[in-house]
């Protein structure tokens, strides 16, 4: 079994939001907190650090991370660069990536994971979120000694996550139960709607648990 002490979490919030005019997405207001600090919620405790990917706002989000790592390669040349950095930055055997813009994330998400690739451990180097219809490819347990080959990847001009995964031993995790949670937010509608989604839902749970 992956333990608490195996793992590093990353958070990718490296992009440009141009779907949102450019602004900073993981400190976008949610709830009346930045995006990035609903996603850290479901990996704090559950794993050794907790990493953010950024490229700008590096001062902002520290206090929201144990370490901010920035892309090792400038342009904002997509996730799969971020992933890259994360895997060389981790000093755990396992990297755990979301993005930053899916807040209503499994509280379980960790344990999913873990579960997943640890049904057939040994065989499998990644494990990807499977909602029944579609993966999330950004919400993935990765092992960390595959930032070799990702680099090798990403110099000859690679930059699909999917093509890189196809590459290695990997397998779904079945999230079926509740591909909701996995839905980006990449618009300003987008968050509001969920914004009220949630508070709406927010009573119904206290009540039924009275």
């Amino acid at each position: 079994m992956i333990t608490r002490e195996a793992l590093t979490g990353m958070i990718l919030a490296g992009g440009q939001g141009r779907r949102m005019g450019g602004r900073d997405k993981g400190l976008e207001p949610f709830a009346g907190r930045p995006l990035v600090a609903h996603v850290r919620e479901r990996l704090a405790g559950r794993v050794a650090e907790v990493l953010i990917n950024a490229n700008r706002n590096v001062e902002r989000y520290r206090p929201l991370a144990d370490r901010v790592v920035s892309d090792a390669e400038g342009g904002y040349q997509g996730p799969l660069m971020g992933i890259y950095s994360g895997l060389r930055a981790a000093t755990t055997p396992w990297l755990i990536v979301t993005p930053c813009d899916t807040p209503a994330l499994p509280e379980d998400l960790v344990e999913r994971l873990v579960a997943g690739i640890g049904e057939k451990e040994g065989e499998h180097d990644i494990a990807v979120a499977f909602d029944g219809e579609r993966l999330h490819p950004v919400v993935a347990l990765i092992r960390t000694a595959l930032a070799d080959d990702l680099a090798a990847a990403l110099a000859d001009g690679e930059r699909k996550i999917d093509r890189w995964y196809a590459r290695h031993a990997w397998c779904r995790v079945d999230v079926s139960d509740c591909p909701d949670a996995f839905a980006n937010l990449n618009t300003d509608d987008e968050k509001q709607r969920l914004e009220r989604a949630l508070g709406e839902a927010a009573p119904a749970t206290r009540v039924s648990h009275e």
